[in-house]
């Protein structure tokens, strides 16, 4: 079959001089110019539990075929031509996204092993500096690496951070440079001549530095790009590289940490559901890693060591929130030997743990609001900082530095910029290191910020926070952007972006929708968004886009959703379900595909995905995902105006997903709305990697939303 893509010069010249008419801003309807680019079709028939599936695109997965480059530049040049009435629209977005952002910023130091470690940002610099100063914040300033130089020349680069040896001479650093956000190479830098060793070792995941100061063990990925051996080098062996361990389990990811104490490799072994540790003395890394717990299905934890005793935080089928035990050092392996240091409590659940040698610190959750409590060891003291506000989001940054008496915290809401705290354990008391400045003026109480509660189908109560210019009329009639994500227990937790408020300031009310499949209100919120019960994180969407209209903070017509990855299937399943429901949605980086990406094991992230998803190899989970899969079931009727986005390096979720999609939506949709795909040609996952080219990408998503919304000054 013939490509039916950018056949005529004559089209190309219209389109072309459209693109020159910038004078308004406004992007003409689907009528009003030349139709979009039509992939092929050609059928490709699959049977599946006896019955047959046809898929018109499945070529286009296929990025080394020139016709599927030539459809996604011709996607690219069409989606460019649409938004060029938008042009000024979005440098002013850009220019008033840059004027809440310190363009030249620093972290707070961080003391770690004699130095303290900070990142800068420079004026018109892409890329982070990281630096340290020894002893003192006084002392001269060490440059670690500029990304900025390291960046030079490359389409796309990701610093994806690094790793001290433990007397500071040698730091170990990954990178990509590619976009994608799954694999990565491995140098160690000399600080003292600040020369790269002769070194480089490709496709790993994490790594960290036994005490010797010469020896790194790292993980690789498989060609799923699943993390699944561990090795060890030495630095000046002959010797290939030692494999201390492989994990065989498909369905297991494997990643090296360090203990804080500095006594302990560990190599951790997780599933959704399971997990194990295996233990090696960081004195001894010619040694064998010896398991902490065998694995048992459906039991998670986690280990923390210090040294009077080991803290494990553990959760099985029964107490799904997690709970803390206490743990002898010489009798970890005997579980009747432990000791219940913070219980059980189905209403809280325990998101992380800090151990100090004096102090511990727990970051928990309840009604999904975040508090911290802190543990004196010698006094078995207790204390809590808690926050008074209705929404917000907290978090438990902890202290490197086993011996400290303090511990560092952040705290930020939908109006209030990320703040930075430093708690003392002694003294009880907290102090304000550092607060996000907005440089073009930011006032908080201009906002106001609600929480409300949607009801699902079901009858569960599902809450949803909002932010609005004070001053709005609840009339039904202002533009709303809800968003939100819903799956693998991570949490839709409320931050102040500067970006949002290019929106909110021109009468959008923003939400963020706490649906199942995240675990904002506990474990079992989480359970209950998954596996069979994944439909219930789409109509809990719905349900809270619903309540928005009915409460008047918006209407359809005004009403734009977004989410991006597992938050673009959610977009993919609602849209299906509920299209007159929204005016505009936005599909960022997508996984719509699920049927074929789940039945298809050499992609990434398949197998471990079982324990999300289903495994689509068993009927009754081939069914249930058929039913929602967004690709999939696509009918013919009304769309919403649509944006796609996808990076032709994304490692997790296939370029080819957000592009068939919108090739099956234009084909089967019975309407005149706008759907477009951008396609980054240079990046991944994360989309644009230097920091001014992300912006750039939110105010073109901003102006698509803004313009179709019909709020595009």
């Amino acid at each position: 079959m013939k490509s039916k893509t950018f056949k005529s010069a004559v089209w190309v010249a219209i389109l072309l001089l459209a693109a020159c008419n910038t004078s308004k801003v406004k992007i003409l309807d689907q009528d009003e110019f030349p139709a979009p680019p039509v992939a092929d079709k050609i059928p490709v028939v699959f049977t599946e539990f006896g019955r047959e599936r046809v898929d018109n695109y499945f070529w286009i997965r296929d990025k080394e075929n020139p016709k599927v480059l030539e459809y996604l530049n011709a996607e690219m040049r069409y989606t460019n031509i649409v938004m060029g009435s938008t042009k000024e629209l979005q440098e002013s977005i850009y220019n008033e996204i840059l004027g809440r952002i310190k363009d030249a910023d620093e972290t707070y130091p961080e003391y770690r092993n004699g130095y303290f470690y900070y990142s800068r940002t420079e004026s018109g610099k892409q890329y982070r500096i990281y630096c340290r100063k020894k002893g003192s914040t006084d002392s001269p300033e060490e440059v670690i690496f500029d990304v900025n130089s390291m960046a030079e020349g490359k389409k796309a680069y990701s610093f994806m951070g690094y790793s001290v040896s433990p007397d500071n001479s040698l730091i170990a650093y990954a990178f990509n440079e590619t976009g994608s956000s799954a694999e990565a190479s491995l140098k160690i830098k000399n600080m003292e001549t600040g020369a790269d060793l002769d070194l480089k070792i490709d496709k790993i995941s994490t790594f960290v530095w036994a005490n010797d100061n010469k020896t790194i063990f790292y993980t690789v990925i498989d060609a799923a790009l699943r993390p699944y051996r561990l090795y060890s080098h030495t630095l000046g062996s002959k010797k290939a590289d030692r494999l201390v361990y492989e994990e065989s389990d498909g369905r297991f990811n494997l990643w090296v940490s360090k203990s804080k104490t500095n006594n302990y490799i560990l190599s951790n072994s997780a599933s959704s559901s399971t997990s194990e540790v295996r233990m090696l003395s960081a004195d001894n890394p010619a040694g064998n890693f010896t398991p902490f717990l065998t694995r048992e299905q459906g039991t998670d934890y986690s280990v923390i060591h210090h040294k009077e005793s080991f803290f494990v935080k553990y959760k099985d089928s029964v107490k799904i929130n997690s709970m803390i035990y206490k743990v002898p050092l010489e009798s970890y392996s005997d579980k009747s030997s432990w000791t219940v240091f913070m219980d059980h409590n189905p209403a809280v659940k325990i998101e992380s743990v800090d151990v100090l040698k004096d102090f511990i610190a727990v970051e928990v959750r309840e009604n999904g609001l975040s508090s911290i409590k802190t543990f004196n060891l010698a006094t078995n003291e207790e204390d809590i900082i808690a926050f008074p506000e209705p929404v917000y989001t907290a978090w438990l940054n902890g202290n490197p530095e086993y011996d400290a008496s303090t511990i560092r915290y952040s705290y930020t809401s939908l109006n209030r910029p990320n703040t930075l705290y430093e708690y003392n354990m002694n003294e009880k008391s907290s102090t304000k290191l550092k607060e996000q400045e907005i440089p073009s003026g930011f006032n908080p109480d201009d906002y106001k910020v609600e929480r409300l509660w949607a009801t699902a189908p079901d009858g569960v109560k599902v809450p949803m926070a909002i932010v609005y210019k004070k001053g709005l009329r609840k009339n039904g009639k202002n533009p709303a952007l809800l968003y939100s994500y819903g799956s693998y227990g991570y949490s839709s937790d409320v931050y102040f972006s500067p970006a949002i408020y290019s929106l909110i300031d021109r009468g959008f009310v923003y939400a963020v929708a706490q649906i199942r499949g995240g675990s904002d209100l506990g474990e079992q919120w989480y359970e209950d968004g998954k596996l069979l019960k994944k439909k219930n994180t789409f109509t809990d969407f719905i349900a809270c886009a619903e309540e928005l209209i009915a409460q008047k903070y918006t209407t359809p017509s005004k009403l734009a959703a977004m989410g991006g990855s597992a938050g673009g299937l959610l977009m993919g399943a609602v849209v299906n379900m509920k299209p007159q429901l929204f005016n505009t949605i936005i599909a960022q980086v997508p996984f719509v595909d699920v049927i074929n990406t789940m039945l298809d094991t050499s992609l990434p992230l398949t197998t471990q995905e079982y324990e999300e998803w289903g495994d689509p190899n068993i009927e009754e989970y081939y069914n249930y995902m058929l039913s929602y899969s967004p690709y999939d079931n696509i009918t013919e009727q009304y769309y919403p105006n649509i944006l796609a986005t996808g990076g032709i390096n994304d490692s997790q979720v296939g370029f080819h997903e957000p592009t068939k999609w919108v090739a099956r939506l234009r084909d089967k949709k019975k309407d005149r709305n706008i759907v477009l795909l951008y396609m980054n040609m240079d990046s991944g996952h994360g989309g644009a990697t230097g920091r001014y080219d992300r912006i750039k990408e939110t105010a073109f998503t901003w102006a698509f939303i803004l313009n179709r919304t019909g709020k595009d000054r």
